[in-house]
């Protein structure tokens, strides 16, 4: 694997971000265990060196610089590991075992004490205090432990926040590299896509992490994209052979006006059939147009509040004078008070498209019910005929563009109907389902009430 690109993956920027994050953890907590021990040890010596001032102070009962000087001498001798000095108020030295210091009264360290005979490297920690007759005195013990301390919490902070670093770094290459691997897989899947491999799709590897749901995501969306180009392929194809037949038919009436003699009657009658047909082929273009405007949701922006009762009681009075016309009935039972949200002018699109193709595909005396109710959280919208119906295995195929069925030849139509109803119930959210009305076809719109 190419090391520079693995450090210049985004996640091993991150694992930098996160590193540094840990070095600053450390050195907060180095600081306070620093501070803490530090002070902790200090404070312990300080108790330690006061108790042993008042034992000088106890010795000496009547504070007098002579019983001084004779108790510091008896503790110099005891050699009980504390350091000495009394010296008077022109800095010479009476008593102890330190050499003269300037009188500074509390608690002092003194960081000098190589000229000392016994322990050369040991710093020396104590408390100085002025004498009744203006000398002074010191008393003190090693502060080597504390010193000791700090060097070792210095040191374990450095090799902690060392090794914390080096598997820091660590984790976050082999992390990197493991998300490289998966883009990398990402990418190889996309390359093949574009070389035209269409079938491929980016692996999973079954941890159900992030990069699965992204895979998951981005395989549903090839999907649908291969089925949108299916579509257009079908699309294409299906242009191609429906409109061979009128315009070859065009094609040939054109030509017959043309080798005839000149008739005023028999033009008229040619111009008029042809145009006939051309408003069927424009009707079928217009009507695919519809189909992509609505399949683009462009129409989602003006979706507003619809009142389908009174929407549904307006396309059955359209269309009843024209049922009863051809012999049949139609059967209306539509509650009140139904909305939904939607675009008013496609869902009367919709719904005339279902009692259109319930009436054209039916024979006369047939019977065409329009229901619409309420179920739950859902409005159910069925427009069902007693006619011949539509066969089980061609159901889902019939929602396709310029699909026809054999029985449906030989009435007016393209093919269009219920793929632009199903597009249209697809843009609403809603589901188009088709059953058997026993006899006949029962066509299902459910929606979601609002």
């Amino acid at each position: 694997m190419n090391l520079r690109r693995l450090f210049r993956t985004s996640s091993f920027r991150l694992t930098l971000l996160y590193a540094a994050l840990t070095g600053a953890s450390f050195l907060v907590l180095f600081v306070t265990v620093f501070w803490s021990t530090t002070s902790f040890m200090q404070h312990q010596i300080d108790i330690t060196v006061a108790a042993e001032i008042k034992e000088v102070h106890t010795a000496a009962a009547d504070g007098s610089t002579d019983s001084l000087r004779r108790a510091i001498e008896s503790s110099t001798k005891q050699a009980g590991g504390f350091y000495y000095l009394l010296q008077d108020r022109d800095g010479r030295v009476l008593a102890g075992d330190l050499p003269p210091l300037e009188p500074i009264t509390g608690m002092r360290e003194w960081l000098e004490p190589q000229r000392l005979p016994r322990y050369p490297k040991t710093d020396i920690r104590g408390r100085g205090e002025a004498t009744a007759d203006g000398g002074y005195l010191f008393v003190g013990t090693s502060a080597h432990e504390v010193h000791e301390l700090r060097e070792s919490v210095a040191q374990s902070f450095l090799w902690g926040v060392g090794a914390a670093m080096l598997f820091v770094l660590a984790g976050g290459a082999l992390m990197s590299a493991a998300v490289l691997r998966r883009i990398e897989a990402v990418s190889r899947t996309s390359r093949d896509i574009v070389a035209g491999d269409l079938q491929r799709r980016i692996p999973l590897n079954g941890s159900d992490d992030e990069f699965d749901h992204l895979a998951e995501s981005l395989n549903a969306m090839l999907d649908r994209i291969g089925v949108l180009m299916e579509g257009l392929r079908q699309v294409s194809t299906d242009i191609a052979h429906d409109l061979r037949t009128p315009l070859t038919r065009l094609r040939q009436r054109l030509e017959l006006a043309q080798q005839r003699a000149p008739d005023a009657v028999a033009l008229h009658a040619t111009i008029t059939a042809t145009l006939v047909d051309i408003d069927a082929i424009l009707q079928t273009f217009g009507a695919l147009l519809r189909i992509a405007q609505i399949e683009s949701g462009a129409r989602k922006a003006s979706f507003r509040a619809v009142d389908l009762s009174e929407l549904l009681h307006t396309v059955a009075e359209i269309y009843q004078p024209a049922i009863e016309e051809k012999s049949q009935t139609l059967r209306e039972d539509v509650a009140a008070d139904l909305s939904v949200h939607g675009d008013r002018e496609l869902l009367t699109q919709l719904f005339a498209n279902l009692v259109e193709n319930a009436s054209r595909h039916c024979d006369a005396g047939a019977r065409i019910a329009l229901d619409a109710r309420r179920e739950g959280d859902a409005i159910v919208v069925v427009v069902a005929d007693d006619g011949r119906g539509i066969p089980v295995e061609q159901r889902e195929k019939v929602l396709q563009r310029f699909v026809r069925l054999d029985t449906s030849r030989s009435t007016p139509g393209n093919g269009l109907g219920l793929a632009l109803a199903h597009a249209v119930t697809t843009l609403h959210d809603a589901e188009l389902e088709l059953g058997d009305n026993a006899p006949g076809l029962r066509v299902g719109v459910r929606f979601a009430a609002i």
